[in-house]
Formats: C-alpha cells, structure tokens, sequence
C-alpha cells in the first residue's frame, strides 16, 4: 500500500510543479486537495503543500529570472511582503481550526476563479 500512495504522491506532485511553473503559482490547489485526498488533515495538508511548493517556486523563479520574465523593481517589495504575510500566516494556522483553513480555501479559490473569469 505504501508504494501505491509513493505514486500517487510523485503524480501529485508532478502535476503541482507543472502548475507552479506554467502559471507562476498555484500548486497549492493541487497540492492541497491530493494531501487531503490522501488522508491528510486540512491544516497538515496546507502546511505540506507550502512546503512542497518552495523547490518548485525556486526552480520557476530562477528559470523566470533567466528568461528576463522577472522585474528586479517589483520584486523586492513583493518578496518582503509575501514573507511578512507568510511569517504570520503560518503563526496563525496552529490557532485556527481546520474546518476554518477549508472554508477560507474554498472561498479563496472560488474567489480567484471568479477573478478569471469576469
């Protein structure tokens, strides 16, 4: 059985990078609902998914900088930013139950689709 959810985990993963690289983000959407899938609870599985997301992250920005995709004057403010609200993010997670952090996900998705849409 272990080695069915190795594959599983390797496949999840796969399509996570791939998310992450082609769109400059969101592995965690599927990065989270395969951890869940797997067993996981919501708040493990989200704090795996960041976990899993900084290669991939990485290796995309790095192969973004190279390419002359990323703008030195964006990215620092950016990049202070999503470390602040990371820092405190994860401080949060342990205070907030994990049928809070699947609503808020939930709607964050729905919210980002909406977005993409209209």
């Amino acid at each position: 059985m272990a080695g069915k959810f190795n594959a599983a985990y390797l496949f999840g993963g796969a399509a996570v990078g791939a998310a992450n690289g082609l769109f400059g983000g969101g592995g965690g959407m599927i990065a989270v609902p395969v951890l869940r899938a797997a067993g996981k609870e919501a708040r493990a599985s989200h704090a795996t998914a960041i976990a899993v997301i900084l290669p991939a992250c990485v290796l995309s920005g790095a192969v973004y900088f190279f390419c002359g995709l990323v703008p030195l004057h964006i990215l620092l403010p950016v990049a202070i930013g999503v470390a602040a609200g990371g820092y405190f993010g994860a401080k949060l997670l342990p205070r907030v139950s994990g049928r809070t952090v699947s609503l808020l996900f939930a709607f964050l998705m729905i919210a980002a689709g909406v977005k993409l849409i209209v």
